[in-house]
């Protein structure tokens, strides 16, 4: 009795149409999904606490946020709230960019600038909070 090397068991554990196509598990996309969820449910809190505080300090002098965000509680709510929101909408955005562009280098390419973009945005936004926090 032979014993099948890993290529051969790859083969019996793929779907036939997965043999067909020569492609791997589907299953790959479970921690995607996860994520993204996770992330939408930490946003509802956090989004609703943010309005809140958006309200009740409308009108306020520059000092007045500074002094609200340099409350330690407050300073890590929104540095969780920048970190959820861009987080998700990284996510978001790659499930676009995958379902919508079909050519493999303009994906890639896609990908990245926006992984990029979203890099740096939520290092602005939170270099902002932390300039802020610090200043009150």
């Amino acid at each position: 009795m032979s014993n099948p090397t890993h290529s051969q068991q790859a083969a019996i554990m793929r779907s036939m149409l997965g043999r067909a196509r020569g492609l791997g598990s589907a299953k790959s996309g479970t921690g995607h999904w996860w994520a993204q969820r996770l992330t939408a449910i930490a946003l509802v809190p956090l989004g609703v606490w943010f309005v809140i505080g958006a309200i009740a300090h409308a009108g306020a002098s520059r000092a007045g946020i500074e002094h609200w965000i340099s409350g330690p509680v407050t300073a890590t709510l929104m540095l969780a709230l920048i970190a959820c929101m861009f987080q998700h909408m990284q996510l978001g955005l790659q499930v676009v960019i995958e379902d919508y562009v079909h050519s493999e280098s303009c994906r890639v390419a896609t990908l990245l600038a926006m992984k990029a973009a979203t890099a740096l945005l939520a290092i602005l936004a939170a270099l902002s909070v932390l300039k802020m926090a610090l200043a009150g």
